[in-house]
C-alpha cells in the first residue's frame, strides 16, 4: 500500500470548488456531455493523461500565493504512497480526458490543496478532470475527498441522438466571447417585475461562440487580479483518431463582453493543446501545440496581445513553475526525462533522465539554500527508486546529491512545506520516514502495536502532521493520527475514518477542515455500523455529533434528540472547480457552513437537503430541501445557489443575510442547460459567468453576470456585528476566547477585502483538553492521560542535560496553535527531574533500513537505541566485527548513526556496547557483506559410475565466501539440496543422461548453470594432448572447448569406426589444452554380457591408444592449421612422428616409470620396517584389473596383488617390447592412468 494520499479535506473547498481564494485562479479543461447532471465532478485525471491526445481534459489554473498549497490529484495509493501537497504552482491548468480512466499511481500521496478533495497535482495545476453533467441526465453523482484520484460514478451518457463528439468541454469559466451581436437586459426580481436602480438586481449579458460548435474542448482562463482579460483555447478533440484535429483561440480584453479570435496571430495551421499560466505573473502565457502536428512552444508576456513561437524536441507531459521565480520552469516528457528553462520556455536543458512523472519539486524558500534547487525522484529499478537533489542548470553526477541513505519505493517522494516523505517497503512491510526542517530523515513512529497497513498524509499545516492510518485489524476504515512538530511522534486522534476505495484504487476519506476556525474539524466516522457525521473545536482531542435543525425548511418540527438522531452532511469535495461541491466554507466569512446532508441516524444518500450554520457549527438552519450549489459572492457577505436540475433552468437564487431569506433573480431569457460557473476571486470587479447550452447542439453560451447591483454602498462601521465563537457555550476554544465581527445580516453594503474578521482575542487557562497525550500515552475515560502498556515512561527517550536534570513529560504535550495560558502550578507540561544514575537496559542494535545484509564498500549506517539508562553518561562501543571499533562518550552523539564501509566480502558480527558506572549492556547483529554475482560455472564429470559418488562444484566470479546460497536440483527432482558451500559429492543411480543444476543465491540475485551427467556401469577413459599450435587459439571459454570436445569425437570416430555415441570427449580449462576421452559401453548391451562388453571396451581402448600414439587422429583447426591428437602418457615419441622435442618427452616419461617400479618394489620389500606404510592386499578373481574412472578413484580402484606388480626388469622389457610394437600395451595404460587424480570437467 503505500504511504501518503488522501487530498485531503476541505481545507480548501472554496479554492478548488470556486476560484475565491485570494490571488487564486481557476483554469480549467471541462467535457459537457449533453446527457449529465449538471454541477457534477466526476473524475480526476493523472498527469500521463494530461497530455494524452487519447482524452478530453480539463485544465485547471490557479492563481496561488504563498500560503496556497498545490498538489498532483492524479497519484493513487495502491501500495501506498504519498501525494504532494506542494506550494509551487503548475502551469495553471489541469486536464482530464473524457471517459479515459485515470492511471493513478503507487506511492506517497498527500492532499491536494490541504484537505481538498479535488486537488492540484503538485506541480500546482489543479488537476481536477471533471466532467460536468448536462441538465439531461439523471440526478447528480456522491463524488468523496480523494487522496490519488478522484471518487467518481459513471455517468449517464445515453441520450437519444446526441454523439460523443458532441460532448462539451469548458475550462476555467473566467470568462468567454461572443463573435456575435450581444443583447443585453437587466435581471427580474422574486416578483418577476423590473426593479429599480435602488432595488438588488442583476445585470446580464448573453454571449455565444459562433463558429466553434464543433468543438467539444474548451479551456478559459481569466488572467490577473482585477484584470479584465479572459482567454478561451476550443479545440476539436475526434475520438476516432484520438487527437486534436482543430483548435481556436479566443481573446477578451472587457471582461467578456466582446471577444477577439487569435487563430491568424498564433498561425493559422498551428493546433493548440494546452494553456499555462505563469502562478507568479497571470500576463505570461505558454501554450503548447498538438505534437501530432508539431511539437513547440508559444509565449506571450503581454496576456496574449502577441505570441512568439519556440519549436521544442520534446513532448512535454506537465509543466512546473517556481513559485517564486516568473521565468524557471520544469517540465516532464513522456519519456520520463525532466527538463529546465530559466526564460520562460524559450531555451530548454536536459536536467534528469528516469524521472518518476510527478516526483519532481523545486526549492522550497526559506529552507533550501539554493533556489534553483529541484528534488528530484528517479526509477532504478522494477520498484526501486533514488531520492535526487541537485540544481536545476547543472544537475551532473558530480553535482547530486541523494539524501537518503539506500533505495525508496517507487512514487513515493514528498516535499511538502517543511517536510520531505518517503517509503521503504521490506519484507512485506513498509516503513515511513520523515525529514523535517531538511534534516536528516526519521522514522515515522506510530503507537507500538499500531502495526499499519497502509498510511496516508493528509495535511502537513501549522507544522503538523495528519495521517490517515489502517490498522492491522481495520479493513474498511482507517484512524486519523496526528504528529508533533517535526512529524515523527504519532498519536491516535479519532478510530474508524469513513474510507472507501475510489473505481481506480484511491483512497476516499470523509474529513474536512473548517475555513477560517482554528483547530476545527468534521469527519464522518463509522459508529455500529452506522456512519455519523462528528465535529471537533479542539484539533481532535474531543468529537462531538452534530445537533439538528429544530425545525425543516417548512418551519415543521424535526423533534430529532442527541444521541439517537443527529444531522449528518457530505463531506466530499466537488473536484470540479465549476461547481461548490456538498460542502463549503471560507475564511473570510469564519462561521458559516453550507453543506448537504440529511437528519436522521446516520449518513444517507436520499432525502437530502442543503443545511448552513452562521455560529460555527452549534447550531444549523435547513436552507433548501433539494441539492443546490451554493457559492460565497462579496468576500462572503452574500450566498449564491443554483439548483441541481434535469432540466434547464433560468433563476438563481441571492442570500444577503446568512440564508435566512433568498431572493430569486433570472439570468438569462432562455432556460440554459449550465454546465459550470465561473468567478474571479477575491476581485473587486462582482463578475460572474454561467456556462451552457440553450440545446443539444447550439453554441457555446456564455452569460456574463454583474451582481454589483446588490449593494448599494461601502460598508462601514456601524454595518458590523460582533459574535462569539463556542462550543456548546463554551467560550474559550483552542485556548482563547474570540470575538469575530461580520456583516449585519440584511445590510446591502459591499464588504471591505481587507476588514479584519477576528475583533478581540484573549487567552484562557489551560485546560487538560488544550493538551494532547504524549507519545505512548493513552486519554483515560477521565481525560487524564496514562502510559500504555507497553510505554516505559522513564526510557533513555528523555535524556539528562549536563545541568544534572531533564523535562521528563508528565503524558501532555500542547496541543500545536492553542494558545491558552498555563498557570503557576504547571500540571500538564514536562516537569524539571534530576538524573538518577541508571544501568543501561534494553540496548538495541539495527541498520538503518533495518536490513542485514550490504553490498561490499557501501556505506552501512548503524542505529544504536537504548531503552533505559543514563544516556548522556553512558558510553557506547560498537565493534564492526572487521578489526575496527569505534566508542562514543554517550549515546546522544550516536542520534544520526554510525556509518561504516566494509571493503570485503563476508558475514561480519557486529557487537554494540553500554557501559556506566551502574552496569552495562550489549546487543549484536550479523551483517552480509556481499558482491553481485557474475558468473557461476557447475564444473562436474561428463561420465559417472552408477552407484558411486560423483564430485560437484560450483565455481563463482568473483569469490564469495560464506555469503552465498547453493541449490542443486538432480535431474527431476521435486525439492533441491541446499549447501553453503560450492562443492558436493552426489550418487547417481540411475543410467543414463542425468541433468544437474545448481543455483546460486546472492541477495537478490540467483543466478545457474547446468550440465549433463552421463551415468554408466563402466567405461574406458584416455587422457588427450593437442599439438601445441591448439593452445595459441584457446580462448578458455566452455563454448571452444565444448565445439573442440565435438570436433575431436567425430575424428576418433572415423579413425577407429566406433560410433559416436560411444565416444565422449570433455575439454579440461586452462593451458596447456587437455582433455579426456570416455569410451562408453554400447546401450543395447544387456547387462548379462557386461563382461564381454567390458572386453569390447578394452579393445576399442587399444585401437584409440595406437591410432593417438601414431598421430591418426588430426583435424583442421584453419587454413594450414592442422592440429593432432595425442595420449598424454605416452612414453616414446610415436615412431611416425621424429620430431625432436616429442622424442625427449618420450624419454622424461620412460625415466618416470623406471623410477615408479623401483618405488614399487622398494616398498614391498621393506614394507614391515616402515611403520607409516601399510599395503593392503587381496586376491583378485578378475584376470586384468579394471581402468579407473576419473570420478570417485578412491571407490573404484582396483586392488593389485603384489605378486602381481611387475618388477623393474619386466617393466623394462614391457616397455621395449612396446616400443617395437609401436604402441603401449594396456597394462601400462591402466598404470598410468591410475597416476591421474579424478579428473572433472570444468
Amino acid at each position: 500500500m503505500g504511504l501518503w494520499s488522501f487530498w485531503s479535506f476541505a481545507f480548501l473547498a472554496s479554492v478548488l470548488l470556486y476560484p475565491f481564494h485570494p490571488k487564486f485562479v481557476a483554469q480549467a479543461e471541462i467535457t459537457f456531455p449533453r446527457t449529465m447532471d449538471r454541477f457534477y465532478r466526476l473524475d480526476l485525471t493523472p498527469p500521463e493523461a494530461r497530455v494524452s491526445r487519447k482524452s478530453t481534459e480539463i485544465q485547471v489554473s490557479r492563481k496561488v500565493d504563498d500560503g496556497t498549497k498545490v498538489l498532483n490529484a492524479f497519484e493513487s495509493e495502491a501500495d501506498g504512497a504519498l501525494m504532494p501537497n506542494n506550494a509551487q504552482q503548475e502551469g495553471s491548468e489541469t486536464e482530464a480526458p473524457i471517459g479515459v480512466k485515470p492511471n493513478y499511481h503507487s506511492g506517497l500521496k498527500m492532499p491536494g490543496k490541504k484537505y481538498g478533495n479535488i486537488s492540484e497535482d503538485k506541480q500546482g495545476r489543479p488537476s481536477a478532470s471533471i466532467m460536468l453533467q448536462s441538465a439531461y441526465s439523471v440526478r447528480r453523482k456522491k463524488a468523496k475527498r480523494s487522496v490519488g484520484a478522484t471518487y467518481s460514478e459513471n455517468v449517464d451518457r445515453s441520450i437519444s441522438g446526441e454523439a460523443q463528439s458532441r460532448e462539451r468541454f469548458v475550462e476555467t469559466v473566467q470568462g468567454v466571447s461572443s463573435s456575435r451581436a450581444e443583447y443585453r437586459r437587466t435581471g427580474e426580481d422574486a416578483r418577476g417585475s423590473n426593479p429599480r436602480q435602488s432595488e438588488p438586481h442583476l445585470d446580464t449579458s448573453t454571449f455565444a461562440l459562433s463558429g466553434d460548435s464543433a468543438h467539444n474542448h474548451a479551456m478559459v482562463h481569466w488572467s490577473g487580479h482585477n484584470s479584465s482579460v479572459i482567454l478561451i483555447l476550443t479545440k476539436l478533440y475526434d475520438f476516432n483518431l484520438g487527437a486534436v484535429t482543430e483548435s481556436s483561440l479566443w481573446r477578451s480584453s472587457d471582461y467578456g463582453s466582446t471577444y477577439t479570435k487569435l487563430n491568424d496571430k498564433v498561425g493559422s495551421r498551428t493546433v493548440l493543446s494546452y494553456l499555462y499560466v505563469c502562478p507568479t505573473n497571470k500576463r505570461k502565457i505558454m501554450m503548447l501545440s498538438d505534437p501530432e502536428v508539431e511539437s513547440a512552444v508559444l509565449i506571450s508576456s503581454d496576456e496574449g496581445a502577441s505570441f512568439e513561437k519556440h519549436p521544442i524536441n520534446f513532448n512535454i507531459l506537465s509543466l512546473l513553475f517556481h513559485p517564486a521565480q516568473e521565468d524557471w520552469i520544469l517540465a516532464c516528457s513522456h519519456d520520463s526525462k525532466l527538463y529546465s528553462s530559466m526564460d520562460f520556455g524559450r531555451k530548454w536543458q536536459l536536467v534528469h533522465d528516469n524521472v518518476m512523472p510527478g516526483r519532481f519539486y523545486w526549492a522550497v524558500m526559506g529552507l533550501d539554500r539554493e533556489s534553483d534547487v529541484v528534488h528530484i525522484e528517479t526509477r532504478i529499478g522494477k520498484g526501486r527508486a533514488q531520492y535526487v537533489k541537485c540544481r536545476a542548470p547543472r544537475c551532473t553526477e558530480g553535482n547530486r546529491q541523494y539524501l537518503f541513505p539506500g533505495h525508496v519505493d517507487t512514487d513515493s517522494l514528498v516535499v511538502q512545506d517543511e517536510y520531505v516523505f518517503t517509503q521503504v517497503t521490506k519484507s512485506g512491510r513498509t516503513s515511513y520516514f520523515v525529514s523535517y526542517m531538511r534534516e536528516s530523515f526519521k522514522r515515522m513512529k506510530l503507537p507500538k502495536y499500531c502495526l499499519p497497513k497502509d498510511m496516508h498524509i493528509i495535511s502537513t499545516d501549522e507544522k503538523q502532521v495528519f495521517a490517515a492510518v489502517q490498522e492491522w485489524n481495520q479493513n474498511n476504515t482507517y484512524s486519523l493520527y496526528i504528529s508533533d512538530s517535526p512529524g515523527v511522534y504519532f498519536i491516535l486522534s479519532l478510530e474508524n475514518l469513513r474510507t472507501i476505495r475510489g473505481p481506480s484504487g484511491n483512497l476516499l476519506v470523509d474529513f474536512y477542515k473548517v475555513e477560517g476556525i482554528n483547530g476545527m474539524y468534521l469527519a464522518n466516522k463509522l459508529v455500529d455500523s452506522h456512519i455519523k457525521t462528528f465535529i471537533t473545536y479542539n484539533k481532535g482531542q474531543t468529537w462531538a455529533l452534530l445537533p439538528a435543525p429544530a425545525a425543516d425548511v417548512a418551519g415543521n418540527n424535526l423533534h430529532c434528540i442527541l444521541p439517537f438522531c443527529s444531522l449528518h452532511l457530505h463531506l466530499e469535495m466537488s473536484e470540479n472547480p465549476y461547481t461548490s461541491g456538498p460542502i463549503t466554507s471560507k475564511k473570510s466569512v469564519p462561521g458559516i457552513i453550507v453543506a448537504t446532508g440529511n437528519i436522521g441516524t446516520e449518513l444517507s444518500s436520499t432525502n437530502l437537503g442543503m443545511f448552513i450554520t452562521s455560529d460555527a457549527g452549534n447550531s444549523w438552519r435547513q436552507i433548501f430541501d433539494e441539492e443546490h450549489n451554493i457559492w460565497f459572492l462579496d468576500n462572503g457577505g452574500a450566498l449564491l445557489a443554483v439548483l441541481h436540475a434535469t432540466t434547464p433552468i433560468r433563476h438563481l437564487w441571492i442570500s444577503l443575510d446568512e440564508g435566512k431569506k433568498w431572493d430569486r433573480h433570472s439570468f438569462s431569457l432562455a432556460p440554459l442547460y449550465v454546465d459550470g460557473v465561473l468567478m474571479e476571486p477575491e476581485s473587486d470587479n462582482h463578475i460572474i459567468t454561467f456556462f451552457g447550452h440553450f440545446s443539444h447542439r447550439s453554441e457555446w453560451q456564455l452569460i456574463k453576470i454583474d451582481y454589483k447591483g446588490l449593494f448599494n454602498r461601502r460598508c462601514m462601521d456601524g454595518d458590523y456585528q460582533t459574535w462569539y465563537l463556542h462550543n456548546k457555550g463554551e467560550l474559550c476554544v483552542m485556548g482563547e476566547k474570540q470575538i469575530y465581527m461580520k456583516r449585519r445580516p440584511g445590510n446591502r453594503c459591499m464588504l471591505a477585502q481587507d476588514y479584519s474578521r477576528i475583533y478581540s482575542s484573549e487567552p484562557c487557562l489551560c485546560t487538560a483538553y488544550d493538551f494532547e497525550c504524549d507519545y505512548g500515552w493513552e486519554r483515560q475515560a477521565d481525560g487524564k492521560c496514562s502510559p500504555a502498556f507497553w510505554f516505559n515512561p522513564n526510557g533513555a527517550a528523555k535524556s539528562c542535560s549536563t545541568s544534572q536534570s531533564f523535562l521528563n513529560s508528565t503524558g501532555y504535550r500542547k496541543v500545536l496553535s492553542n494558545n491558552c495560558k498555563e498557570t503557576g502550578r504547571n500540571v500538564y507540561s514536562p516537569r524539571r527531574e534530576t538524573c538518577r544514575p541508571r544501568a543501561p537496559r534494553g540496548l538495541r542494535l539495527s541498520t538503518s533500513q533495518g536490513e542485514l545484509s550490504a553490498a561490499v564498500g557501501s556505506n552501512v549506517t548503524f542505529m544504536v537505541y537504548l531503552d533505559d539508562g543514563d544516556s548522556l553518561r553512558t558510553s557506547i562501543q560498537l565493534d564492526f566485527g572487521d578489526g575496527i571499533k569505534i566508542t562514543y562518550s554517550n549515546l546522544s552523539r550516536t542520534d544520526d548513526g554510525i556509518k561504516h564501509i566494509y571493503r570485503a566480502t563476508g558475514i561480519y558480527r557486529v557487537t554494540a556496547s553500554a557501559e556506566n558506572s551502574q552496569g552495562s549492556d550489549s546487543s549484536t547483529l550479523f551483517l552480509h557483506i556481499t558482491s553481485p554475482v557474475e558468473r557461476v560455472y557447475l564444473s562436474a564429470p561428463i561420465v559417472a559410475i552408477r552407484g558411486k559418488e560423483a564430485n560437484l562444484t560450483a565455481v563463482v566470479w568473483p569469490s564469495h565466501p560464506r555469503t552465498l546460497t547453493f541449490f542443486w536440483w538432480f535431474d527431476n527432482s521435486s525439492e533441491p539440496i541446499i549447501t553453503l558451500e560450492g562443492s558436493i559429492s552426489y550418487t547417481f543411480q540411475k543410467e543414463g543422461k542425468n541433468k544437474v543444476t545448481v543455483q546460486v543465491a546472492s541477495g537478490s540475485t540467483v543466478l545457474q548453470d547446468s550440465k549433463v551427467i552421463t551415468v554408466k556401469e563402466f567405461f574406458r577413459s584416455l587422457l588427450l594432448s593437442f599439438s601445441p599450435a591448439l593452445d595459441e587459439h584457446n580462448p578458455d571459454i566452455p563454448e571452444w572447448r565444448e565445439d573442440i570436445g565435438r570436433v575431436v569425437r567425430t575424428a576418433l570416430s572415423q579413425v577407429s569406426g566406433v560410433l559416436e555415441d560411444q565416444l565422449l570427449v570433455s575439454l579440461y580449462p586452462g593451458l596447456p589444452t587437455t582433455a579426456e576421452l570416455f569410451i562408453l559401453p554400447d546401450e543395447h548391451t544387456s547387462s548379462e554380457h557386461n563382461r564381454r562388453s567390458e572386453e569390447a571396451l578394452e579393445r576399442i581402448s587399444d585401437i584409440f591408444v595406437t591410432a593417438l600414439n601414431q598421430g591418426l587422429v588430426q583435424f583442421e583447426l584453419k587454413t594450414d592449421i592442422r592440429i593432432i591428437v595425442y595420449m598424454t602418457q605416452q612414453t616414446l615419441a610415436p615412431l611416425v612422428d621424429s620430431n625432436s622435442i616429442h622424442s625427449g618427452s618420450a624419454m622424461l616419461m620412460l625415466l618416470s616409470v623406471v623410477f615408479v617400479g623401483l618405488a614399487a618394489f622398494f616398498i614391498y620389500k621393506f614394507k614391515r620396517k616402515i611403520p607409516w606404510i601399510h599395503v593392503q592386499t587381496e586376491d583378485s578373481h578378475e584376470k586384468e584389473p579394471e581402468v579407473i574412472s576419473t570420478v570417485g578413484q578412491n571407490d573404484t580402484m582396483s586392488k593389485v596383488k603384489l605378486s602381481e606388480f611387475p618388477s623393474q626388469k619386466e617393466l623394462m622389457e614391457k616397455e621395449l617390447e612396446a616400443r617395437t610394437r609401436g604402441g603401449i600395451g594396456r597394462n601400462m595404460e591402466r598404470i598410468v592412468t591410475r597416476e591421474f587424480p579424478n579428473c572433472t570437467n570444468v
